[in-house]
């Protein structure tokens, strides 16, 4: 996995694509957030945001 992110640093940092880390970043956030609620009591509440 760590070789992945340095990679995807390297292509970022070469082709001067910085503004994709945002987007990563928030994409991420977001899987993060809906796999951690699947199970819990706010999962309709974080449903109904999509």
């Amino acid at each position: 996995m760590s070789a992945f992110l340095v990679e995807l640093w390297d292509f970022m940092r070469e082709r001067k694509k910085f503004w994709l880390a945002p987007i990563i970043i928030m994409l991420l956030l977001l899987g993060g957030l809906i796999i951690l609620s699947e199970g819990s009591a706010v999962a309709p509440f974080i449903y109904t945001l999509f």
